[in-house]
């Protein structure tokens, strides 16, 4: 019954409507940036068109229906044969054809590929994270593939394909398909070199192979191939890839002649957030393969693979950053207490500001990356090595406290599940633990220091180039330096090298490419040492106002 007392006032409207892409103008810049002029007209299209569809009130239904009806396993059909499917609400379908056909598959040769499609993966994954999974792993999968050109011709048409097919079909009679990856053992985790997952080679079969074993994590089993490792028996020639030891294998889901590969799902992982999204448990016993690349080099076979998804924890971190913030902003906006909108108390803009920064620094730095891969040259290859497992440290690290920090700004309401910022707060961990936790990803930055000095020298080129821009960010590469100088126990603070590398790139970048009160505000915090260990602690004197102005999405 209504109620006279029951009038509903000085409550924030939904943020729908409204344009993702166009109203990020840390990311519209950086993209701008970053693309040749004769290409900036398309993309800008392409990414407007995509940033409008996210932004509306059926992306955000579509995103909200996938997380509430969470994928189920089905792993016999009605008559008891074994089938081992997965079942998704049509919301996720919704989703993952639309960021198929936008692209989010296809980077690799593309014009501009990377920066475009690390721009579109930002933009449409803050509608709903989960589905980013198969898209970033389909993506990654093609450099693996490309070290054998047979496989690669078979197979990229169809990862790089804008066309989505839901259905499990044999590959050749799908023009699109979606790769998922599993690696990770019960018994070893990150430590993928004690993998017991066998592979034995089928005689007369070139390169195939039938494999025995678990998989602990197995993403996206609905996928139409997976890229695993298991360790092959070697044999008498390594000239013949008979090495032995851990090795990359593809394994289709269906057999050419239509016949299901044996692929058990033993059960769907209940996890804190990515619910949308199916992470599975998966047993191979007799499980037909193709080896990929050479026995016994597995690890490297698919270590490109690795740090491209790496960077897509990067600017998924980022997405669910620039989400939290637009949502933040906009409560702030339209809220009023004690007097006065919210966003106009002095104590809420420097919390807001502080949150704008971080989201601007991840997104800087993840579009530089990308870039990087576009470019492709020996020194970007050697900037990548170094700066990717450093910003995938960093960045994903910063997102969970700070998407914490955005709900607190909606107070009771953030916390009620229709606001949609606890959804944004689950998922905010997965990052930081996918494709390496932290202390692996700070383990590979000092691999990368100690056996590859061509990446230091990469990097401090690159933070070099601002250089005298800003006596805080010049001190900063000082410090640096001076701890890299200093090697004795270097493992047991690899963390604070690695923040600290991470924290320098951006400042770098804010400096020569963001406003001046972006950078000034950046380096007055991360790197002036004058910053309180909670959001919100801005020095004084920084002009909080326009940097919140900056980061508002505008309906």
């Amino acid at each position: 019954m209504a109620t006279s007392t029951h009038t509903v006032t000085n409550q924030a409207p939904p943020l729908v409507g409204y344009d993702v892409y166009a109203s990020d103008r840390a990311l519209s810049e950086a993209v701008e940036r970053h693309v040749a002029p004769e290409l900036i007209g398309a993309v800008r299209e392409e990414l407007g068109e995509l940033g409008r569809t996210a932004g509306s009130a059926q992306a955000q239904e579509w995103g909200a229906l996938a997380n509430e009806h969470p994928p189920k396993l089905r792993t016999h059909d009605r008559y008891g044969n074994r089938i081992d499917e997965v079942e998704f609400h049509p919301s996720w379908h919704r989703l993952l054809g639309h960021a198929v056909g936008a692209g989010l598959t296809d980077a690799w040769g593309r014009p501009a590929g990377h920066v475009r499609r690390a721009a579109g993966f930002l933009v449409w994954t803050q509608t709903e994270a989960g589905h980013g999974c198969p898209l970033s792993m389909t993506h990654a999968a093609v450099p693996a593939l490309r070290t054998d050109p047979e496989l690669a011709a078979e197979w990229e048409p169809r990862l790089t394909s804008h066309v989505y097919v839901k259905e499990l079909l044999p590959a050749g009679h799908k023009p699109g398909a979606l790769f998922g990856m599993g690696m990770t053992e019960k018994q070893g985790g990150s430590d993928v070199r004690a993998n017991t997952t066998s592979a034995v080679p089928l005689a007369g079969g070139a390169g195939e192979y039938v494999l025995t074993g678990h998989k602990w994590f197995c993403s996206a089993p609905m996928s139409d191939g997976f890229l695993v490792l298991a360790q092959a028996p070697g044999g008498t020639s390594r000239a013949e890839g008979y090495g032995g030891g851990l090795t990359c294998f593809l394994v289709p889901r269906v057999l050419a002649d239509g016949t299901r590969n044996v692929f058990r799902i033993q059960r769907l992982k209940d996890k804190l957030g990515n619910r949308s999204n199916a992470s599975s448990e998966v047993e191979f016993d007799g499980t037909w393969a193709r080896r990929v690349g050479e026995e016994g080099r597995g690890v490297r076979t698919i270590i490109e693979m690795v740090a491209a998804t790496r960077l897509d924890c990067v600017v998924g971190s980022a997405a669910q950053m620039r989400q939290a913030v637009a949502q933040a902003v906009h409560h702030s906006a339209y809220r009023s207490a004690f007097g006065g909108l919210l966003i106009d108390k002095p104590l809420m803009r420097n919390v807001l500001a502080d949150l704008a920064l971080e989201s601007e620094a991840a997104t800087v730095l993840g579009l530089r990356l990308a870039a990087a891969y576009d470019a492709d040259t020996e020194q970007e290859r050697a900037l990548l090595r170094l700066a990717v497992p450093a910003a995938k440290y960093w960045v994903t690290k910063r997102c969970t406290p700070m998407v914490a920090e955005a709900l607190e700004c909606l107070g009771g309401n953030g916390y009620v599940e229709e606001s949609g910022m606890p959804r944004l707060l689950r998922e905010a961990p997965l990052n930081s633990i996918w494709e390496g936790a932290g202390n692996v990803q700070a383990l590979d930055v000092l691999r990368a220091l100690q056996r590859e000095p061509g990446a230091l020298d990469a990097f401090l080129q690159e933070v070099g180039q601002a250089r005298g821009a800003d006596h805080r960010l010049d001190g900063a590469i000082k410090d640096l330096l001076t701890e890299l100088a200093d090697l004795d126990g270097i493992e047991g603070r690899a963390r604070r090298l690695v923040e600290r590398l991470a924290l320098v790139h951006q400042g770098s970048l804010l400096v020569r490419f963001a406003p001046s009160e972006v950078a000034d505000a950046f380096c007055a915090s991360r790197l002036g040492g004058d910053w309180g260990a909670a959001f919100g602690t801005l020095p004084g004197g920084l002009p909080t106002e326009a940097i919140v102005e900056r980061a508002r999405a505008v309906v």
